[in-house]
């Protein structure tokens, strides 16, 4: 599989495994199913894994270090994130976490951009995934943090990064203003950019990809199906946005372009995943799998033929903007 470096030369594939669903996002999943994922990924050539301790209260890091263990160390890329502290709490027989995740509740996130919360999670993060280095380390979704993130969370990650602990360090959000905010003004090497540059919308073109552009900063683009609307040949009415029911105008738009990706004899969930790779910035494109078949789903869109054609329709029709593509 291609791969593209940051600035800092490290190497990453063109598609990496998001590791959500290992922390049972949704519902359970099994460890069957998270072992097909992982072994299916490093089969296909994927090399890039990308966790957290949000995703099941650290049960996706726990999962994604033993299952990693199987492979050389130094031939893949591991990426976590920090500022989403977890602390013990009591909880009831068979209460679940309530944020979105079918794990017990025995933790509560509580945001810590500072920098001994920094050092302190990304501390129990390695010890989790049982290393004693990260490749990447992204702050976890500082939107309204900016003040602490910038001033304490950014630097304690540069000490890392100056140490060798940390290869790289970014920011991951669901929206393109703030990180463009961090990429000019703090010196940050790659942003996880969720939803904002796919082939639904491309809000991040005014702002983010430009700056990342202009600092040679990586964007690892994800959300890349706007968690659901983008996912199926035919846009299904009751279709998620966001995590959430999907507006009318959103759920017609998509069904638009579907039907001209039908035109040109491939699907909406295929130009999305090749859509995602198209500007100059992004460097991968990361998806969340639940299991081997959607792993491999996801890379076969990924390498299938698509004319080049389609996007100078979809421009032509107003469902996507001009740009300077790869």
């Amino acid at each position: 599989m291609r791969k593209r470096s940051l600035r800092t030369g490290l190497p990453i594939t063109r598609v990496g495994l998001g590791g959500a669903q290992l922390g049972n996002l949704g519902r359970v999943t099994t460890e069957e199913q998270a072992h097909g994922a992982v072994h299916t990924a490093w089969e296909r050539g994927v090399r890039l894994f990308d966790t957290a301790p949000h995703y099941g209260l650290g049960l996706s890091e726990q999962r994604l270090g033993a299952l990693l263990a199987e492979f050389p160390r130094d031939e893949l890329v591991l990426s976590t994130k920090a500022g989403r502290t977890l602390v013990p709490q009591d909880h009831r027989p068979g209460q679940l976490d309530d944020g979105g995740f079918a794990v017990p509740a025995a933790h509560r996130r509580e945001w810590d951009f500072s920098r001994d919360g920094v050092l302190r999670g990304i501390e129990e993060s390695m010890r989790r995934l049982a290393v004693d280095r990260l490749d990447i380390v992204y702050l976890h979704d500082p939107d309204g943090h900016w003040e602490q993130a910038s001033t304490a969370g950014v630097p304690a990650l540069i000490e890392l990064r100056e140490q060798g602990v940390v290869g790289a360090i970014g920011v991951g959000m669901n929206q393109s203003a703030l990180p463009a905010r961090f990429v000019r003004e703090t010196d940050i090497d790659v942003v996880m950019l969720a939803g904002r540059f796919t082939l639904l919308e491309q809000p991040a073109l005014d702002d983010l990809l430009p700056a990342a552009v202009e600092r040679s900063v990586g964007i690892v683009n994800v959300g890349v199906y706007n968690s659901g609307l983008l996912s199926r040949p035919q846009v299904a009415s009751d279709a998620t946005y966001d995590y959430l029911p999907a507006p009318r105008a959103l759920i017609e738009r998509a069904s638009a372009i579907a039907a001209v990706c039908e035109q040109f004899g491939t699907d909406l969930p295929t130009a999305a995943m090749q859509f995602s790779h198209l500007h100059p910035a992004v460097v991968s494109v990361v998806v969340g799998c639940r299991d081997a078949a959607q792993v491999t789903q996801n890379i076969d869109r990924d390498e299938a033929i698509i004319p080049p054609e389609l996007w100078d329709a979809l421009v032509s029709q107003g469902l996507i903007p001009e740009f300077r593509s790869n």
